[in-house]
């Protein structure tokens, strides 16, 4: 800390000529009864602080002094003290860091602003910033103290009943206590130095911290994988626009060039209508001509006075032939219109019935966090605190252990719209809608584990889990495994399990059923689209006489 000094062939450390309390050369030196040596304002002010607690004390060696003593100035160590200030020509130490609002305060320290502790002393029960915590590495006493880093304030590590360091840890109680309380209020309980505890607290913290290490490594293998998903999505959804695009330019181009046709045949078909009237207006006018001549010559034999002569003429003139030209009644283009318009109505309909499957088929496309789980530990992430619904079950079962466990019962429940009349079944009172595990086991000649819509039928045939499109059940019977939706049955093979675990994945549609608990094994996978939220339901089937028959939610969330 500081440097040495040559008086007269002696050297000198100037460090042995420090106040232990302001870490400067003293000032106004006076020792105290057991030796050491301090500023006289700073060992004073000191006391003034202690006195409040009943006594006085070395703050170096923590001799206490009954009553307190009077200080008189070391005329001798003050004149060597003048002498090193004079010669000294060592810069002064950085000050100490002052501590902040969440730091532990020196309890050495004097003035306004204290500095950081940065270890504390169980023997001294005191903590020390890094300048008065020299004492500690020099004075061979105090050498044999217990250090430990500050972490939380050392007020907190003595027990408060007692006022002594907790040394004992209570493994009745789990928690730590002082030597007092163990014959005190602890007394009989097994207890242990925090020492030992220490080890053990330390294996656990160790085979925590590797499975934590795990699943950092886990999780960083996930986030790669996820990294790269997010490439494919937006590669593929940049693929999937540009093939919109150039398909509806496809759909578009086809409209426009249909249309281009239409009106190409009505250019035609106007052309050809006009062409045939045209010609059939010059038959007719050169018909008219005729005709007219013709009247001019009957008007001129009509009065001719030689009758003779009339009479041959008409004799020998014969009529011009009739003929006739049907014009077709007045046609438009109206109809093609009203076919046209007809094509647009049939494209408008195909459209709007096709729409609503192409924005389902978009939002299935789900980028769903956090992944699927892979391990039982990442199921049980996901479990779901359910109770079975007292007005959904069947009126001969009886509701237990916290409304999760059901068994047969002579007495019935009494009338209710959502209670089931034909099986042996009830619902949960949760809805689920999104990622959820839960696992069913019981005792019975059938052991159902379902999820159905909350409007399934209460009091037909079809109510029994998996006879309608309302729910899928999954069970465990004598005969082997069986899934069953919508009134189709699926045998599944694999080992019939009385514990049955339950994955749903409402949003991606999935749906699993597990053997569990070791090893977890998948038996039977759906892959659909959910309407309606969902309710986790159990069912069984059995005698009268059977013994012991009971399913249950197995309780995975304490």
């Amino acid at each position: 800390m500081a440097g040495k000094q040559h008086q007269q062939g002696v050297e000198l450390d100037q460090d042995q000529f420090c106040c232990s309390v302001c870490l400067d050369l003293l000032k106004e030196p006076v020792a105290v009864p057991c030796g050491h040596s301090y500023c006289r304002h700073c060992i004073e002010d000191y006391w003034d602080h202690e006195e409040e607690k009943g006594q006085c004390s070395c703050p170096q060696c923590r001799e206490t002094f009954i009553p307190r003593p009077l200080l008189k100035r070391n005329t001798m160590l003050a004149e060597v003290v003048e002498k090193l200030k004079k010669s000294s020509t060592q810069q002064p130490s950085p000050p100490p860091a002052c501590a902040g609002p969440e730091d532990v305060v020196c309890d050495f320290c004097c003035g306004a602003r204290p500095a950081k502790a940065t270890m504390s002393c169980l023997t001294c029960l005191a903590s020390y910033c890094p300048a008065h915590l020299e004492p500690h590495h020099k004075v061979p006493v105090l050498k044999k103290h217990q250090l430990v880093s500050v972490t939380i304030p050392l007020q907190e590590k003595m027990c408060e009943k007692h006022n002594k360091l907790m040394e004992v840890y209570c493994r009745t109680d789990r928690k730590c206590i002082c030597h007092l309380c163990v014959i005190d209020e602890h007394k009989g309980h097994n207890t242990i130095s925090v020492s030992l505890q220490k080890a053990e607290t330390q294996k656990r913290l160790v085979s925590s911290q590797k499975k934590v290490q795990a699943r950092v490594k886990q999780r960083q293998r996930e986030l790669q994988a996820l990294s790269q998903a997010e490439e494919n999505v937006k590669s593929c959804a940049q693929t999937a626009m540009k093939d919109c695009d150039e398909i509806f330019a496809e759909i578009i181009h086809s409209t426009e060039r249909r249309g281009v046709e239409v009106k190409q045949l009505i250019g035609y078909q106007e052309k050809t209508a006009v062409a045939q009237a045209k010609e059939m207006r010059l038959q007719l006018e050169e018909e008219v001509s005729k005709l007219k001549s013709r009247d001019a010559e009957l008007e001129q034999l009509l009065h001719d006075d030689d009758h003779i002569h009339m009479i041959q003429s008409v004799s020998t003139s014969c009529d011009s032939p009739n003929v006739s030209f049907d014009v077709a009644p007045l046609r438009s283009f109206r109809h093609v219109t009203d076919c046209v318009s007809e094509l647009r109505c049939k494209l408008e309909t195909v459209v709007k019935d096709t729409w609503p499957r192409i924005t389902a088929t978009v939002s299935y496309v789900d980028f769903s966090l956090p992944p699927a789980p892979k391990t039982r530990e990442d199921f049980l992430r996901h479990c779901c605190p359910l109770t079975l619904d007292r007005n959904s079950i069947y009126a001969y079962l009886h509701l237990i252990a916290d409304d999760l466990r059901v068994r047969p019962s002579v007495s019935g429940y009494s009338a209710h719209p959502d209670r089931f009349t034909k099986w042996p079944q009830v619902l949960c009172r949760e809805a689920l809608s999104e990622q959820c595990y839960w696992e069913v086991e019981g005792h019975a000649r059938t052991l159902s584990a379902a999820v159905a819509y909350k409007d399934i039928h209460r009091t037909s045939d079809e109510s029994q889990f998996g006879r309608d499109h309302k729910s899928w059940s999954f069970e465990c019977t004598e005969n082997g495994l069986l899934f069953r939706h919508n009134n189709v049955e699926t045998r599944v093979s694999g080992p019939c399990s009385k514990r049955i675990g339950v994955y749903l994945d409402y949003k991606a549609g999935t749906l699993c059923f597990y053997q569990v608990p070791h090893p977890m094994v998948l038996l039977h996978k759906v892959q659909t689209t959910f309407t309606q939220p969902l309710y986790a339901g159990i069912g069984m089937k059995y005698e009268w006489y059977d013994v012991g028959v009971f399913a249950q939610l197995t309780k995975l969330w304490e």
